[in-house]
């Protein structure tokens, strides 16, 4: 009876679907809105270091009665040079 135990892939989608709805609920914040957040945020960083906007990942999560703003922002490497 263990396949009873798991849960199926359609359930576990519309609970993300469902809390992601919630989050941008409670915190009024449209996804043109979150879009444009996403590139204020890329623009500023990148004043100061260089990213790869294409692997950019940032997104709404929540824990609890908290949200979360949450963003993978991989650097690119900065080849140094050698002092000789």
């Amino acid at each position: 009876m263990g396949w009873l135990d798991k849960k199926p892939k359609s359930v576990s989608t519309a609970k993300d679907r469902l809390r992601l709805v919630l989050i941008h609920d409670r915190t009024d914040l449209t996804s043109e809105m979150l879009q444009n957040l996403k590139n204020e945020l890329l623009g500023v960083i990148s004043r100061y270091v260089e990213i790869d906007p294409d692997t950019v990942n940032i997104a709404m999560t929540q824990e609890g009665r908290e949200q979360r703003l949450v963003a993978d922002i991989p650097l690119k490497t900065v080849q140094r040079r050698r002092v000789r």
